[in-house]
C-alpha cells in the first residue's frame, strides 16, 4: 500500500508549517503568517501541498500518534491503561492517573497544545482555500480540497470537546494583530453547533473513495468519512456531558435523571437532542444507501486486521479513512498494545505489543464462544523468548490483539529483529470502519423511531443494520444473529463493545449515554463476584455459575511453537490429565483463593484482586462507598480493612471525565482561562 509519506506530503509539511508560524504553542504572541495567504491558495497544487501538511501533523505523538489512539482511552468497562494497580492508578502527573479520572492541572500527558495548533493550521487553509482567487476557476480541485480542510478542523476540535468539554473556539484563524487569540471557553453546545455545520457542508464537496484518482485511497477524506464523521458528533452533541453551572449559569441543557449533581456541576445534554440524531441517521442513511457508496463490510473480521497491520489497503474498503503513518518514521500502533511478543524472540531483542493498553476477565467473558471477533480482539496468549507461545493467567492483563507481529510485513520484520530501540511501527490508525455507521443508523432511527423503523435513503431497519454487523460475528445462517438483549438500545450498547474493542471508541461512547460510571461498576462488581467463586455472575447480557470459570486451564500445542486455541477449556473444568499432551495451568479462581496458611505482610490475591478492581477508575465520582457490596463477598471484611487505606473519590463532583487544562495554558491565557470541577 502506497503510504502517503511521499513527496507531496513532505512539501505539504513544509508549506503549512511556513503558513502557521505563530502556531508553535497555543496562544503564542506572534503573528501567525509568514507566508501569506495570497502565496500559497493562488495555485491549487499549492494549496493541496497545504492540505497534506494536515494530514502529516495528524501523527503527532499528542496527536494520533500515540495519545488519541492508545494512551489516552483510559479505562472504560472493556479497555485500562495502567488502572488495576494499587499505585499507577492515582499518578497525578502520567496517562495512568488521567486514565482512572484522577486529573492534575500540572499533568503533561493530557495538555491539548498540539491539538489546538492543528485546530489552527486547519482553520488557515480553510480561510486560505475560501479566500483563494481561484477557488470559482478551479472549484474541481478546490472544493474537495475544502471539504477536507472543514473535515479535519472539525476532527481537532471534536477531539478537543469530547476530551476537556468547554474550550476557546473561533471559526476563524488567528489575526496577525492578535485580536482575536486569546479568548475565554465556548460552551460544548456551540461548538458541536458549529461543527455539525461544517460537516454538513464538508461532506457537499468531497468525492466518494475513488471517484476519482485523487480520492483513490482512505489515507485521504472522502464523502464517506465525512458523513460518518458528521454522524458521530451529531450522537455527541446531542449526548451526555458534563457541564459546568457555575461557567455557564444560562444554559438551557436538561439534566441527568440519575446522575447527581454537586458543586454546580452536572451531567446534562441539549433539549433539542433528537434534531442531532436525526442528523446522525439520515447521513448515515445517504451513505448506506447510496449506490456510489464503495464502503461495505470485510466478511472477514480477521483480515481487517491482518491488512492494516501488514500495510495493505483492506479490499472491500471497510475503513474510511485511516491515519497514514511510515514504517520507521512513525506511529507506535502494535507497539504499545497488542498480541505481546517477549523481547529475545527470534523476532528481536525488542518486544511487541505489550501492556500499555490491556483489557481483563471481564471482558473476555462478555463474548459468546462463538462470536470470530473474541479471538482477533483478545488474546491471553503471548510469545515468550524460548520461541513458543505461552499462557497468561492474570485477568487483567488480557491483550488487546487485533495488532500481531505474525501480521506485520517481511519489511517490519526485517527491521524490528535487528532493532536496539522503540521501532516506529507505521501501522495505520483506523479513525472508522464501516461497521460503524451501520451502528450508528441502527441507534440514531431506533432511539428517534423504533428499531424496525426503515430510513427511505437506506433501504434497511435499524434492526437489519444492527444484524448485518452480528452476522458477519457469527456466520450467515446462525441463529446467534437474532439473539440479543430486546431492549434495543442495551443490544445496541453490547454490540459496539464487542467490535470496537481496543479502538478508542468505547470511553467516549459510554459518555456519550451517561453510562460511563454505571458501566465501570457493573465491571468491577462482576470481576470481585468471579474472583469470590461462589455467586452467579453477570456479564453484559449473560450470567454465569461459578462452575463455568476453570480452576484449572489445560492446553496443547499444535506443533513446536503454537498453540492449539481450540484446546483450551475457558467454559468449564476438564478431567485430570484430558490427554498425555495437554499442559496446564492454574486459572484466576484457583489463583484468587484465600491459602489455608496467610503469612502476615504477604499480599495475596484474594485480596489485592479485589481492591485492584474496586479502585480502578475511581476518580470519576465525588466519594465511593463499597461496604455493602463487600459484605456479601467471602473475604469482604479482609477487602475492606486494606481497602481503607487508599484514595477514592475526587472528592468535588460526579462524572468528572475530562482533562484539566495544562497550568502553562492557564497562565499564558491572558486571564481568559481557568480550570473547573476542582482541577
Amino acid at each position: 500500500m502506497m503510504r502517503m509519506k511521499n513527496i507531496i506530503l513532505i512539501k505539504g509539511i513544509a508549506i503549512i508549517l511556513l503558513f502557521i508560524s505563530g502556531c508553535k504553542k497555543y496562544l503564542e504572541t506572534e503573528s501567525p503568517s509568514s507566508l501569506s495567504p495570497e502565496t500559497v491558495f493562488n495555485t491549487s497544487s499549492m494549496a493541496k501541498a497545504a492540505v497534506m501538511g494536515l494530514y502529516g501533523r495528524m501523527t503527532d505523538t499528542y496527536i494520533y500518534g500515540q495519545k488519541l489512539s492508545v494512551n489516552w482511552q483510559g479505562v472504560s468497562d472493556i479497555e485500562s491503561n495502567g488502572a488495576f494497580s494499587e499505585s499507577n492508578y492515582v499518578q497525578p502527573t502520567s496517562d495512568y492517573g488521567a486514565g482512572n479520572f484522577f486529573g492534575d492541572s500540572n499533568n503533561q500527558t493530557t495538555r491539548w497544545k498540539s491539538l489546538f495548533e492543528f485546530a489552527e493550521m486547519s482553520t488557515a487553509v480553510v480561510d486560505g482555500i475560501r479566500s483563494s482567487p481561484i477557488l470559482e476557476s478551479e472549484g474541481a480541485t478546490m472544493y474537495p480540497l475544502l471539504g477536507e480542510a472543514l473535515t479535519i478542523r472539525s476532527l481537532a476540535y471534536f477531539e478537543l470537546v469530547r476530551y476537556w468539554g468547554d474550550v476557546p473556539f473561533k471559526t476563524e484563524a488567528s489575526k496577525s494583530d492578535l485580536s482575536n487569540v486569546f479568548s475565554e471557553k465556548v460552551d460544548k453546545d456551540t461548538v458541536y453547533y458549529h461543527l455539525v455545520e461544517d460537516l454538513e457542508e464538508a461532506q457537499s464537496y468531497l468525492p466518494y473513495k475513488g471517484a476519482n484518482g485523487e480520492y483513490g485511497t482512505v489515507e485521504r477524506i472522502t464523502k464517506g468519512f465525512a458523513k460518518g464523521l458528521l454522524a458521530r458528533v451529531a450522537l455527541f452533541a446531542g449526548g451526555w456531558s458534563l457541564r459546568d453551572g457555575n461557567l455557564f449559569p444560562n444554559s438551557t441543557a436538561e439534566k441527568h435523571p440519575s446522575l447527581p449533581e454537586s458543586n454546580n456541576y452536572y451531567v446534562g445534554r441539549v433539549q433539542n437532542w433528537k434534531d442531532y440524531y436525526e442528523i446522525a441517521a439520515k447521513h448515515t442513511a445517504e451513505l448506506i444507501g447510496a449506490s456510489e457508496n464503495p464502503h461495505s463490510l470485510d466478511p472477514n473480521f480477521q483480515n481487517i486486521w491482518e491488512s492494516v497491520c501488514g500495510g495493505r489497503l483492506n479490499s472491500f474498503n471497510e475503513n474510511l479513512f485511516e491515519v497514514a503513518f511510515g514504517m520507521g518514521q512513525n506511529g507506535d500502533i502494535g507497539s504499545l498494545m497488542g498480541y505481546a511478543v517477549a523481547g529475545g524472540s527470534k523476532f528481536g531483542s525488542r518486544q511487541f505489543g505489550g501492556s500499555y493498553v490491556t483489557s481483563t476477565a471481564y471482558y473476555f467473558y462478555s463474548f459468546d464462544k462463538e462470536d470470530d471477533r473474541r479471538d482477533v480482539t483478545l488474546s491471553w496468549i503471548g510469545y515468550g523468548a524460548d520461541n513458543k507461545e505461552n499462557i497468561s493467567t492474570n485477568p487483567y492483563d488480557v491483550k488487546l490483539a487485533k495488532w500481531r507481529i505474525h501480521w506485520m510485513s517481511d519489511a517490519y520484520l526485517a527491521m524490528h529483529k535487528t532493532a536496539s530501540g522503540r521501532v516506529a511501527t507505521g501501522v495505520n490508525w483506523i479513525l472508522m470502519r464501516y461497521s460503524d455507521v451501520y451502528l450508528m443508523y441502527a441507534e440514531a432511527l431506533s432511539q428517534i423511531e423504533s428499531p424496525d423503523a426503515v430510513h427511505q435513503a437506506a433501504g434497511i431497519s435499524a434492526r437489519q443494520a444492527l444484524e448485518k454487523v452480528r452476522e458477519r460475528a457469527f456466520g450467515s445462517g446462525s441463529p446467534k444473529i437474532k439473539e440479543y438483549s430486546p431492549d434495543f438500545l442495551e443490544a445496541l450498547i453490547n454490540e459496539r463493545a464487542w467490535e470496537f474493542g481496543g479502538e478508542s471508541i468505547r470511553k467516549q461512547d459510554l459518555i456519550r449515554w451517561g453510562l460511563l460510571y454505571e458501566k465501570i461498576e457493573d465491571m468491577k462488581m462482576a470481576l470481585c463476584l468471579m474472583y469470590d467463586n461462589s455467586k452467579p455472575v453477570t456479564i453484559f447480557d449473560k450470567t454465569y455459575q461459578p462452575s463455568e470459570f476453570p480452576k484449572k486451564l489445560y492446553y496443547r500445542f499444535l506443533d513446536d511453537e503454537f498453540i492449539d486455541k481450540n484446546s483450551l477449556n475457558y467454559y468449564g473444568d476438564l478431567p485430570a490429565n484430558p490427554g498425555g499432551d495437554y499442559l496446564s495451568v492454574d486459572w484466576f479462581p484457583k489463583q484468587a483463593e484465600k491459602p489455608e496458611k496467610v503469612d502476615p505482610g504477604k499480599v495475596y490475591n484474594y485480596t489485592i484482586w479485589p481492591i485492584r478492581a474496586l479502585l480502578a477508575g475511581t476518580g470519576l465520582m465525588e466519594s465511593y462507598d463499597y461496604s455493602s457490596f463487600l459484605s456479601q463477598l467471602k473475604h469482604g471484611s479482609e477487602i475492606q480493612a486494606q481497602l481503607n487505606q487508599y484514595k477514592m473519590g475526587n472528592g468535588v463532583c460526579n462524572y468528572r471525565h475530562v482533562f484539566p487544562i495544562y497550568v502553562d495554558d492557564i497562565r499564558e491565557s491572558r486571564g481568559y482561562l481557568e480550570n473547573s470541577f476542582g482541577f
